[in-house]
């Protein structure tokens, strides 16, 4: 027993050194995947300019184009938008910019305003809140090139450009806001010389704030005195900008360059890889996969010698005498397979689980191969919401499986918890959330339509399916334990500290939490800083990572748990690997006070309700990978021993 105790104590250190040194690893990763079918122009064909959102990383509230009293077209009309870019507050629309390929334009007067005290206003708020206004050609968003200090290193990019910007005139302490209402324009293109086709490979912006000027009264032949149209470039003949006021004229104008490019059409996307700031260093990435690789070895190795010692000494026993004074977990075998406390709940949260994991390995594997990449606009939220509403049939096959093997006889009961409980608790949250963005009249609210689809999706096909998969699972024959259990509970003994449940449990998070912390950051940045994410082959290892690890913890904890006579391993097992969300949630805080700037209440309160949304999903994901690993090896330990 004594020798036991010091194997118990070496493990759980070496465990808890190993899970600890985890935390020393950081780093960063990107790749690139197509886009959709490229489109030819010929020299003078028309091309469409289009408007999306207003977005800012202060509010992370989302407006419509429109919203704003920029010049508008003569009929506004809204674009097809997937399921997806509604709930990402996307608003795609026509744009009064005319654009020619390969024609370029000098000074184009794009319309002329007077702002009132009320639009005057609410171009200074949306300044004064860093909003940056986003277009889109060729399906290829605006971006901003902006270049570093030093020259060695290459441009990056910013994705739209702001509305404008304060400042103070000379001599003057008074904060002034100023609009961007010149827009000078750069068009990309790589020409084919065979057919003299081209294809849209870049769009750029440099805006300017000019206070226009001309002479006489103002008519549609006006000639602006502080731009020459007649110029094969920008050049602009006034120091002073163009300041917001109510009863100050407006006029926007811009300019249209186009320049040839060596980027083929499939490598346009690349310059967004620069949007981040921060270097990427494939070494590091996988120096850091082969720690955590190598820690998750070493565990495997640990627990597959201790526990093959462990069962040749029991199969050795062969007097009563011998098998009276067995120690460790084949104690505890009439016991360990007695149901748990509320044994409905795990069968509500293991189905769900598996829901979960099969939506987020189908969503990478199609992400992995190109079908969601980037330029699919919404495609990624789109297809989780569908991938996630025809799993239920998998949801509700493995709850009611664990739930007759609890000896449970009402699958209709537990199929109903499956199909109701997270969708209901994410939805009342996302419904609280959705009603704050409608009372900041934010483009980001979802429209009752679409919260109308949403419901129909959830009633209508998911819940069915999860009973479908509920009467397919209670059909079968129900899970044999390998062991008889005893009708009378054996006492648990007096545990060690480091055995307690709350200290176990939250040291098994740490090393799940850590697969995913490398990946975390930049996950964050693409969410709320408004840049793209499109890592998956990375963000597929690491996930298969994430699997390997909250297995093997959940395991080892268990085995520890098993050898000190403690047989209440099911709801531990699942919380184990689970409680590392709550590590994503203290990181995501963590996040939120040094990486954003969000200083309004119902961006916070947007922010740390999408998290904990997440956080959510990402313990009902974990601990169903921890309960499956747990329930696969209990089972193999004590089949794997003789019993009397």
């Amino acid at each position: 027993m004594e020798y036991r105790s010091r194997s118990i104590h070496k493990s759980t250190s070496i465990m808890i050194s190993a899970i600890l040194f985890l935390f020393l690893i950081h780093t960063s990763h990107c790749f690139y995947l197509p886009g959709v079918a490229p489109e030819d122009f010929q020299k003078g064909d028309p091309l469409k300019v289009k408007v999306n959102k207003l977005t800012s990383i202060k509010t992370q509230l989302p407006y419509s184009y429109y919203s704003l009293p920029f010049c508008p077209p003569k009929k506004i009309v809204d674009s097809a938008e997937n399921l997806g870019e509604v709930l990402r507050g996307d608003r795609i629309e026509n744009s009064p910019y005319v654009f020619k390929m390969r024609e370029p334009q000098m000074c184009s007067v794009l319309c002329r305003i007077t702002l009132d005290a009320k639009a005057a206003k609410q171009f200074q708020e949306k300044i004064d809140d860093e909003y940056r206004v986003n277009m889109i050609l060729d399906n290829l968003p605006l971006v901003v090139p902006i270049r570093r200090l030093d020259q060695g290193s290459p441009t990056v990019y910013q994705l739209g450009y702001h509305v404008g910007l304060k400042g103070q005139y000379t001599g003057s302490k008074e904060e002034r806001f100023f609009i961007h209402n010149h827009l000078a324009f750069t068009v990309k293109y790589h020409r084919d010389p065979q057919t003299d086709s081209a294809r849209i490979v870049g769009f750029e912006v440099k805006p300017y704030s000019i206070k226009h000027e001309y002479e006489g009264k103002w008519s549609e032949n006006t000639r602006l005195t502080t731009c020459d149209p007649h110029t094969k470039h920008t050049v602009v003949n006034s120091n002073t900008p163009q300041e917001v006021e109510a009863n100050k004229e407006i006029i926007f104008t811009y300019d249209v360059e186009y320049q040839e490019s060596d980027v083929k059409w499939a490598s346009r996307w690349d310059a967004y890889l620069l949007m981040s700031d921060d270097q990427i260093h494939w070494f590091s990435i996988v120096n850091s996969l082969m720690i955590v690789l190598f820690l998750s070895g070493m565990v495997a190795m640990i627990m597959l010698r201790t526990l093959y010692r462990d069962i040749s000494k029991y199969n050795e026993l062969e007097t009563q005498e011998e098998a009276q004074e067995e120690t460790g977990w084949k104690l505890v075998h009439g016991d360990v397979f007695r149901p748990p406390s509320n044994s409905d709940l795990l069968c509500v949260y293991v189905g769900t689980g598996i829901q979960f994991l099969g939506m987020v390995l189908v969503t990478m594997i199609f992400a992995v191969f190109g079908f969601l990449s980037p330029s699919n606009r919404g495609g990624l939220m789109t297809a989780m919401l569908l991938l996630w509403v025809f799993m239920g049939i998998f949801a509700g096959y493995a709850s009611s499986r664990l739930y007759k093997m609890f000896k449970g006889t009402e699958w209709k009961k537990i199929s109903l918890k499956t199909a109701c409980l997270f969708p209901g608790i994410v939805f009342a949250i996302f419904f609280v959330l959705n009603a704050l963005i409608w009372g900041q009249k934010s483009s980001g609210a979802v429209p009752f339509g679409t919260m109308f689809a949403l419901v129909v999706m959830w009633f209508g096909i998911s819940v069915p399916l999860v009973f479908v998969g509920g009467y397919i699972g209670f059909k079968k024959p129900a899970i044999e334990d390998p062991v008889k259990t005893n009708k009378i509970p054996r006492q648990i003994p007096e545990q060690a500290w480091y055995m307690n449940p709350i200290f176990s449990i939250l040291i098994g998070g740490i090393l799940p939490f850590g697969a995913v912390f490398i990946e975390l950051f930049f996950i964050l940045t693409s969410i709320w800083l408004n840049q793209f994410y499109y890592i998956f082959g990375f963000l597929f290892l690491v996930f298969i990572i994430l699997l390997i690890t909250c297995a093997e913890i959940t395991i080892v904890l268990c085995y520890f748990q098993l050898c000190s006579e403690d047989y209440l391993w099911w709801w531990r097992s699942y919380l184990t690997s689970g409680s590392s969300a709550l590590y994503l949630f203290l990181y995501a805080t963590f996040y939120f006070f040094t990486k954003l700037e969000i200083t309004k209440l119902v961006s916070g309160m947007l922010y740390f309700g999408y998290m904990l949304i997440a956080s959510y999903a990402f313990f009902v994901l974990t601990g169903t990978i921890g309960f499956y690993a747990c329930f696969w090896f209990t089972r193999l330990i004590y089949s794997s021993v003789k019993i009397d």
